[in-house]
């Protein structure tokens, strides 16, 4: 039997080769996986990897921190740090174009959702092929409107290809918390399943995928991906947006009550915040 080969790319994100064919990629950035500027070329490598490797079929996206899949953004770091970063080879802006490759690469990706997947880690989520939730602990949101931003990460351009425009609203301008069991009815996620199930319902479905033709794999994700995915014209304004809005003092003024009441700390952040950002005054 083949013995996993693991690849660090860092300590914060690990790539595992498990097989030739099956690649798991870890987000390990406690206390809460906040992503940040300086992890997007580490996200673009990635998938410049997954889409050039010849071999690799499958990958699964997970998280080793309990209670956290991607939080949010690195709001802590300077607005440059994140205009610095150069545009990706779609010429979209890097996370954009992070996502929108990881979308359109000949490799099928899985999220596989424990914890909170929220801001960031709902785009990533979103911009992976199939997405499944612990029902008892997965909590997806795109928050961003309840502290005066606008998601960046091309949630206005998916989530109503998943869900209708009426639900992706709720979920976008409601700005709450979506548990396991309504992101599966609304969508969100292919299943909502027992956490203990969730481990290995993706590893069996992962490795039965990684048991089928590549080409055939591939052609067939092409396709799907010409009916559903939406073209760059619609994922552009989004980052641009959220840098905008980023740099506004009334966001800026939000931002700071949130960073005061712990939004960057573990411990009890969901009783302190319950992330109801709405409710914070503007």
């Amino acid at each position: 039997m083949n013995r996993p080969e693991r690849t660090f790319t860092t300590d914060e994100i690990r790539l595992e080769r498990r097989l030739p064919t099956y690649w798991r990629v870890t987000f390990d950035m406690p206390p809460v996986n906040i992503f940040g500027p300086r992890h997007l070329p580490l996200l673009s490598d990635i998938v410049t990897a997954i889409e050039t490797d010849p071999d690799v079929k499958v990958v699964v996206f997970d998280s080793a921190v309990e209670g956290f899949f991607i939080t949010h953004y690195d709001f802590l770091a300077p607005l440059e740090e994140s205009l610095a970063v150069p545009p990706g080879p779609t010429g979209l802006q890097s996370l954009p174009d992070t996502l929108v490759r990881l979308s359109r690469a000949p490799v099928v990706s899985i999220a596989s959702i424990r914890g909170r997947a929220t801001g960031v880690g709902s785009e990533l989520a979103l911009a992976s092929d199939m997405r499944f939730a612990s029902r008892e602990k997965a909590i997806l949101s795109q928050w961003e409107v309840g502290a005066g931003l606008v998601p960046g990460g091309g949630p206005m351009a998916r989530l109503p290809r998943l869900m209708g425009r009426g639900r992706a609203l709720e979920v976008l301008l409601g700005a709450d918390d979506v548990h396991g069991d309504l992101a599966e009815r609304y969508g969100y996620v292919n299943r909502s399943m027992p956490d203990a199930e969730l481990d290995g319902f993706v590893e069996a479905l992962a490795m039965r995928i990684a048991s089928f033709d590549k080409e055939a794999l591939a052609e067939t994700k092409r396709l799907v991906d010409v009916a559903s995915l939406p073209p760059d014209v619609e994922i552009k304004p989004e980052w641009d947006a959220f840098l905008a809005a980023l740099g506004r003092p009334a966001s800026q003024t939000r931002l700071k009550t949130l960073m005061a009441r712990g939004f960057h700390r573990a411990g009890d952040v969901e009783n302190r915040l319950g992330f109801h950002v709405g409710q914070i005054g503007s």
